[in-house]
């Protein structure tokens, strides 16, 4: 896997400071699908997404599109532009509007707050 032990350790420690988090999507108990990545105040930014049953990665993504409106998470930085993001709203900016939407939403550290796990009616 690309994902290196390095990594892993930077974003476990990333995670307990607060800003790393996870959408996991799990049927009959078996992880199949989901996505990470960091926020920093408003913005949110997204390292990766998988699949292993058809669809799950979009459940994963309208899982952490609900958590950034609940947060006024203002944007959602997908890296790239796909037609499976475009479905959900995804727009390509250009990379001086783009440092533009960091620096208004990116440094107000006031807006930070930490995210609590989302679970199911009746979910353990």
């Amino acid at each position: 896997t690309w994902i290196t032990d390095e990594m892993q350790n930077a974003y476990t420690r990333l995670h307990e400071l607060g800003y790393a988090h996870s959408v996991e999507c799990r049927q009959d108990r078996r992880l199949v699908g989901g996505l990470y990545g960091i926020c920093l105040d408003r913005v949110f930014f997204g390292e990766s997404m998988f699949a292993q049953v058809s669809d799950a990665s979009k459940v994963a993504l309208t899982a952490l599109i609900a958590q950034c409106l609940q947060k006024d998470i203002q944007i959602i930085d997908c890296q790239m532009t796909t037609a499976h993001l475009l479905r959900f709203g995804a727009r390509e900016v250009s990379g001086a509007t783009f440092r533009q939407y960091l620096k208004k939403w990116a440094g107000d550290t006031s807006t930070q707050k930490k995210w609590r796990p989302v679970k199911r009616k009746g979910e353990r």
